[in-house]
């Protein structure tokens, strides 16, 4: 079997290439746009592409089964027919559900036929570092919505259960909404935080306004993006699922186990 992890230097792309790596998959061939300065590991075919600019992809696809599709809804649909065309049977996308500007993704490559896993992650753990700046020069994270909760993921569940999907084919047809195992507030991630850390980081609530100037010093024009969707959450939060578990035959990792592994990126 021949794979074509497509974002390959992404944040989910590399560790998928690391996990079929360790799965022992026989073929892995990895999409970037730099493979000079990729640093791909060894074993690894690199080929030069971006998955957004469907010209660059001529004879990617030659020779491959299956493939790995980061999320360029734009270009879905025509990357997926020239995958089809190549040879290619199988997808796993990195999509998002109801509502997220990924989840047409979903349609544009089942028009083509081809078989298809779909991924839909929920929030990313490591978004907290949106907070490390604020964390490491005052000592607090002023933010709104504290009641607001939702299910974040780890990374690399995520990339575990899209190598999972890629190896086995018995994942065909099926889509999984993936979560983290816990239903948490910005107020107890911010506490797990500080717990690694070893002193108390309070979580200050802010009027709207306040939370996102904060937040715009990091994510500049898309603050006010993400405090939407933090909004919505008040009412209807995202409630944990059990894919991951189910998929990988063991527990989804936890903010806890998380925060202590990458607690530096917060000193």
């Amino acid at each position: 079997m021949a794979i074509l992890v497509t974002g390959a230097t992404g944040n989910v792309g590399r560790l998928v290439v690391d996990e079929l790596l360790r799965a022992g998959a026989p073929v892995v061939r990895a999409l970037t746009v730099n493979p000079a300065r990729a640093a791909l590991p060894e074993g690894v075919e690199v080929a030069k592409g971006y998955v957004g600019r469907p010209e660059s992809l001529d004879g990617v696809f030659d020779g491959i089964d299956t493939v790995y599709l980061a999320p360029v809804p734009a270009v879905a649909r025509e990357v997926a027919v020239l995958a089809r065309d190549a040879g290619v049977r199988r997808l796993v996308t990195l999509t998002g559900g109801p509502g997220t500007e990924w989840y047409g993704i979903e349609a544009d490559v089942e028009a083509s036929g081809l078989e298809c896993t779909h991924l839909e992650p929920g929030e990313f753990m490591s978004n907290a570092t949106i907070w490390a700046e604020q964390i490491r020069t005052t000592g607090r994270v002023v933010g709104a919505y504290p009641t607001a909760a939702n299910a974040p993921i780890a990374l690399e569940d995520i990339a575990a259960v899209a190598a999972r999907a890629l190896l086995d084919e018995s994942h065909s047809g099926r889509t999984y909404e993936l979560t983290g195992p816990e239903l948490l507030t910005h107020p107890q991630i911010v506490h797990e935080i500080g717990r690694v850390l070893g002193r108390d980081v309070p979580f200050v609530e802010a009027p709207r306004e306040e939370a996102e100037e904060a937040l715009s010093r990091v994510m500049g024009e898309y603050a006010g993006w993400y405090l939407d969707g933090r909004a919505a959450f008040v009412d209807r939060p995202q409630l944990p699922t059990t894919a991951v578990a189910d998929v990988l035959g063991r527990p989804a990792t936890t903010f806890a186990q998380w925060a202590e592994k990458n607690a530096g990126l917060f000193r």
